[in-house]
């Protein structure tokens, strides 16, 4: 399984270890999303920057729709059926392989997807998902918010 990880809030007035772990996720910027293994590593990543990230368990057709809509080589070109990292095969074989290894794990892929803010906007970005804000973890929902933002 993998979780998928959506930064919400930017960095202003931010502790710099706050900052360095978003920098070791690959969310560099608001609105930017990416997909990892769920190891003890990244949940740890992952509670320290909890007020400033969504996430929960990606499901492999959000990531397929991810991969076609927003996908990056490293190299900038947009994946396509016809430019796929090396040795990726098809699509549908990456969209597999990153839906059960995440994005780190996929050398001449992008580690993030930049994506819009979402249609209907953001709940409040200072209070957690649990009570009504947009901070936190939220489950099998993130995958609507991503559907969302595409």
């Amino acid at each position: 399984m993998t979780w998928m990880i959506v930064r919400v809030r930017g960095t202003i007035h931010a502790r710099r270890d706050i900052t360095e772990t978003l920098r070791f996720l690959h969310l560099t910027r608001p609105n930017h999303a990416t997909v990892v293994p769920e190891e003890p590593s990244y949940r740890g990543m992952i509670t320290k920057v909890q007020g400033y990230v969504t996430w929960g368990e990606a499901d492999g057709t959000t990531v397929g729709r991810l991969l076609e809509a927003r996908g990056e080589l490293s190299d900038g070109r947009r994946l396509s059926s016809e430019a796929l990292p090396a040795g990726g095969g098809d699509l549908a074989r990456l969209t597999e392989t990153v839906a059960g290894q995440g994005l780190p794990a996929i050398d001449g892929l992008k580690p993030l997807f930049r994506l819009k803010a979402p249609r209907g906007g953001w709940r409040s970005t200072k209070k957690p998902f649990a009570r009504g804000g947009a901070l936190g973890y939220r489950g099998a929902k993130i995958n609507e918010l991503v559907q969302r933002m595409l």
